[in-house]
């Protein structure tokens, strides 16, 4: 008994973002079916825990669009009237995101068919980089490397020298999975031009990189300079200070000599003023006596005044011989008689 068929058989597509894509869905009406027709388009999950979800219907003879709508304005039916037997869909500017399995559902009763499609999405290799890594010398390993910041797996890598052969050095070693280029033991004849193409199934992208192998640079001797200069360096400013304090100690010691003022030594005292002293105390304890009542007074010649020793502590003043010098009589003047020290022939004060 015939019934109806879906006659389209592709079911794996592979696609680069941004392009478009038809899933075919083709199918032949039997003459027992003769019931409405209906074509649906599902998304159905990868993960089996989620709801399928219908992203475009045709259902008595209208198209219905708006199920879905990260797919609104791009996915519509290939046939603006799917029931000439072409229900295929068309996805346009495709998005990572819309890697998935489709499934197609034709019905007419009482037919019923479906078909289901897997899509990936996938992305170019994009910014692509190469890179140097190690010393460019002669005689070291130095390694190229080159990644794709943007692309869908699986990458490869193909590392190339721009010059007539485009042949890579003898003792080269290519990885082809994780772009890297060993070149062993380089010489200067490695100098030149390469360029590295990353690739996957929807696209490539390349990128170049100059290489340079130069004799080995003499570190020794720039080690040897850097530290004479640092030397050298240290010991002018070692003079520039030295000189600095110099400076400093000759004006402070000017400053003192000019302008310093010692206070804690006390000028010394003469003979002479220690004799006024003593006269001066002398003539306060005789108070108003008249020349009249001074006859018979024997003045202490100023050879017996006595010296600075006078003039010491008490804990240091030796013991003092009462005077034998006579005083005049000055009860009749009213005046009281005042012991004076004289000076012996000795020269010790009695």
């Amino acid at each position: 008994t015939r019934s109806l068929t879906i006659t389209s058989s592709d079911r794996s597509f592979e696609k680069a973002q941004g392009e478009s894509v038809t899933l075919p869905c083709t199918f032949v009406l039997s003459d027992e079916d003769g019931g409405p027709l209906d074509i649906e388009w599902v998304l159905i999950p990868a993960d089996s825990q989620k709801k399928e979800e219908i992203i475009i219907m045709y259902a008595v003879d209208r198209i219905y669009n708006k199920y879905y709508g990260a797919t609104t304005g791009r996915m519509q039916f290939t046939d603006p009237d799917p029931k000439s037997g072409d229900g295929s869909l068309d996805i346009l500017n495709l998005k990572s995101a819309d890697t998935g399995t489709y499934q197609c559902k034709v019905k007419k009763a009482p037919g019923v068919q479906s078909q289901k499609i897997q899509l990936t999405v996938l992305v170019k290799p994009a910014r692509t980089k190469c890179s140097v890594e190690g010393s460019q010398e002669i005689g070291k390993d130095i390694t190229l490397k080159c990644a794709s910041k943007e692309g869908s797996p699986l990458l490869s890598y193909v590392w190339r020298r721009a010059s007539s052969t485009q042949e890579l050095p003898a003792t080269s070693v290519m990885n082809r999975n994780t772009g890297e280029l060993l070149l062993k033991n380089a010489s200067q004849e490695y100098s030149g031009t390469y360029s590295c193409v990353s690739a996957n199934r929807v696209g490539t992208d390349e990128c170049s990189i100059e290489l340079n192998v130069t004799p080995p640079i003499n570190t020794a001797g720039i080690i040897a300079g850097a530290i004479i200069g640092t030397l050298l360096g240290l010991s002018v400013l070692a003079f520039l200070i030295f000189l600095c304090c110099k400076k400093h100690r000759e004006k402070k010691y000017e400053k003192e000599v000019h302008h310093d003022i010692r206070e804690d030594v006390p000028p010394p005292k003469s003979r002479s003023s220690t004799a006024r002293s003593y006269i001066g105390s002398n003539r306060s304890s005789l108070g108003s006596m008249s020349p009249s009542n001074m006859e018979g007074y024997n003045k202490t010649p100023y050879s017996q005044v006595p010296s600075e020793d006078f003039e010491r502590s008490s804990g240091q003043n030796p013991t003092f011989a009462p005077s034998k010098v006579a005083a005049p009589n000055l009860s009749r003047m009213g005046a009281v008689p005042v012991m004076i020290p004289a000076q012996s022939k000795d020269g010790s004060i009695v």
